[in-house]
């Protein structure tokens, strides 16, 4: 077993472009930080957006910041299921051939072709962190989660950068299925 990992539980959400979040909020218009996050420079914005499909909706879906290069919408696959699409589990920023979906602000809408997806669960490290675990970048690894609905998740990647804080990523589903919350630890299983 290795070093306790703190646990971060990822709930739906959006990052958004430039140029969408002036369609949105408006031209010119800056995020508003509501909270910092645990990752350094990643923060809950106060702004929300409705997600919107064919099937179904989400109302009040905050925005993290800061911007990204490209507007993207992590859920969980429950989510998924009442919006009525299918989103890949996939790496952050990896969109290609994902669905659609519609998003709708206080000045405008965005519909996008592709951008939502479905978060694979990961685990945040700085390089000293990962020569510790004996890890490298997008290596995949088992995290195990204790307590009364105690667990192993498998196919965790590792993602290794100094601008991060050690943390594993779980989306709500995973989080309500272990019985875990933010701040609880898993353990990498070798």
């Amino acid at each position: 077993m290795s070093k306790p990992i703190p646990v971060g539980i990822s709930a739906r959400h959006v990052h958004v472009s430039r140029e969408d979040l002036d369609i949105l909020f408006g031209e010119g218009y800056q995020l508003t930080v509501k909270k910092d996050l645990s990752q350094p420079g990643q923060f809950a914005c106060e702004e929300q957006v409705d997600l919107v499909t064919e099937k179904g909706s989400f109302k009040k879906v905050r925005i993290l910041g800061p911007e990204r290069k490209q507007t993207q919408i992590e859920i969980a696959l429950t989510d998924a299921l009442k919006l009525g699409i299918n989103p890949p589990v996939r790496d952050s920023g990896d969109l290609k051939g994902s669905p659609g979906i519609t998003l709708v602000g206080p000045k405008g809408q965005v519909k996008l072709d592709e951008g939502v997806v479905a978060a694979c669960r990961h685990i945040h490290m700085t390089t000293a962190d990962a020569a510790e675990l004996g890890l490298k970048d997008k290596e995949v690894v088992k995290v195990r989660c204790g307590g009364e609905r105690g667990l192993i998740f498998d196919n965790v990647l590792a993602r290794v950068s100094d601008s991060f804080q050690l943390e594993c990523h779980l989306d709500t589903d995973e989080g309500n299925a272990a019985k875990i919350n933010t701040g609880n630890t898993v353990e990498i299983v070798k």
